[in-house]
């Protein structure tokens, strides 16, 4: 067999994996938005199924001899040519499904599947203790998984890397350790300046125009209708099951008009980006993102970048006065821009304003490791979790729902996600400002409603390339740079140094 139809037979293999997962994530995206209550005993089963079906066929021998058989054939795997990249990324893919065992994988699938619907119940019913034994068993099964990836240098690597490919956990801690005090030198400016106005925010939008000017604004910014749709659930996130099919959810609150707004945008980021890979990779080992925090790089540009920036609110305030003119007629654009933009401690972080939520981002993270090395015990979580927000934000959370509870990725078993978010803040900054360096028309471009030239350098800098490249060397390809926090500082500083005059 020549080396162009083995190519081809790994990559009707790979097609097949995709496919299953696919329909894996159909069920799960159905079980967080339709499901039934009743319903999650059988869908652990189905969940498990599919994961069991996916699991053999993502380790069976006859793929990992196509692959080192390729491999064989490429004269060097590192070089820049996606041929050679799609095979060293299936070869990793491998050796990861390969490293744990099916029984581990399907308790694994079974544990959290059954957890999210313990999660739901006990976020909305304040009940840490309902959940807990359920995070406690996740949290076992994940120390077992990282186990089997030594050697490494914290047992954290291991669950980080599935998020950030070959991003270590010292690393993160030190980008982490040099951010923290210059954030923290921000929030106390801005705590000594005069406090912006944002009480028109907490009011009670109608959910029906709120969902309208959502997918106003998703449209805007170029999220593809036709090959997706936007629903509720109890936390936002978007998933695809394919190139054809990228979906998001949000959510409405009572007591915030904003809240799902920004959350598509949000949202809407991670759509574009999934929606954008180049349909050659769509089945193979490339076909999807890079790494999360690159994914985060593209929710927090467009969430915070684009959505928070007056230029955008120029063009979009009218729309969203004519929609809630009870909330909005006596607010004049420059008091909504800053009030949408007011810096204040916050339990959600999802809620969080630019300033603030990186250090939402540094407590998870020290308490995700404290889990993983057995120095913090899973029923000690509230207590901890209090203690660190009074810390680092000067807040205590008034019950467990709107603190240990409020997030939904621990009950996913997504343990090493959270720092993703703000290695995705710093990215965006940096491309960003290559961006508008590029194409310093950007601004004006956005205070007419036209957003074609962000997309279009967002798709041809970052999303066509799938995982073409490593996270850390496309960000250098980008920008000509590594990994600079210098950008987002200098973005918050800029931006904040405006709105509250210091």
């Amino acid at each position: 067999m020549g080396t162009e139809q083995k190519l081809q037979e790994l990559r009707l293999r790979e097609q097949e994996i995709a496919t299953l997962g696919g329909v894996q994530a159909l069920l799960d995206w159905d079980q967080q938005v339709n499901m039934p209550v009743g319903g999650a005993e059988d869908r652990a089963n189905h969940m498990a199924i599919i994961g069991s079906i996916l699991h053999d066929r993502s380790t069976s021998p006859e793929l990992g001899q196509l692959i080192a058989d390729v491999a064989a054939d490429i004269p060097d795997l590192e070089a820049d040519d996606p041929i050679a990249r799609e095979v060293k990324v299936a070869k990793r893919d491998y050796d990861h499904a390969t490293r744990i065992p099916k029984e581990k994988m399907i308790a694994f699938i079974m544990t959290t599947s059954a957890a999210h619907e313990a999660w739901v119940k006990a976020r909305r019913e304040n009940d840490f203790p309902f959940f807990q034994p359920h995070l406690e068993h996740i949290v076992e099964l994940l120390r077992e998984i990282a186990e089997l990836f030594k050697p490494y240098d914290h047992p954290y690597d291991a669950l980080l890397d599935q998020y950030e490919p070959g991003m270590k956990t010292a690393e993160v801690q030190a980008i982490f350790s040099a951010l923290r005090p210059r954030q923290v030198e921000l929030l106390n400016k801005i705590a000594n300046s005069e406090q912006v106005d944002n009480q028109f925010i907490k009011q009670l939008y109608d959910f029906d125009l709120q969902r309208k000017m959502s997918e106003y604004v998703s449209r805007l910014f170029g999220y593809d209708m036709d090959h997706g749709r936007i629903d509720l659930a109890p936390h936002p996130f978007t998933t695809n099951f394919g190139h054809g099919d990228v979906r998001m959810t949000t959510r409405f609150l009572d007591d915030d008009g904003m809240s799902s707004l920004f959350s598509t945008m949000h949202e809407t980021g991670h759509a574009l980006y999934d929606q954008g890979i180049s349909p050659k990779y769509q089945g193979t080992s490339l076909g999807h993102a890079v790494s999360s925090g690159t994914h985060e790089s593209q929710s927090r540009l467009w969430e915070n970048l684009v959505g928070r920036s007056r230029e955008f609110w120029r063009f979009a305030y009218p729309t969203m006065g004519m929609l809630f003119p009870a909330q909005l007629g006596n607010v004049d654009l420059e008091h909504f821009y800053r009030g949408i933009n007011r810096v204040e401690p916050s339990f959600i972080r999802v809620e969080a304003d630019e300033a603030t939520y990186n250090m939402h981002i540094i407590l998870r993270m020290e308490l995700e490791i404290g889990l993983i090395e057995g120095s913090l015990a899973t029923r000690d979580l509230p207590e901890v979790w209090n203690s660190k927000m009074k810390e680092y934000l000067g807040i205590t959370p008034e019950n467990d729902s709107v603190g240990v509870l409020q997030d939904v990725h621990w009950s996913g078993g997504m343990i090493g996600y959270f720092p993703t978010y703000a290695l995705g803040n710093l990215i965006s900054a940096q491309l960003w400002h290559k961006m508008t360096s590029d194409h310093p028309g950007i601004p004006e471009q956005m205070a007419t409603g036209h957003f074609e030239t962000i997309l279009g350098w967002l798709r041809e800098n970052i999303h066509q390339h799938g995982s073409r490249y490593d996270s850390m060397d496309l960000v250098q390809r980008v920008t000509g740079e590594r990994l600079n926090a210098d950008y987002y500082i200098e973005y918050l500083t800029g931006k904040y140094k405006e709105i509250y005059r210091f």
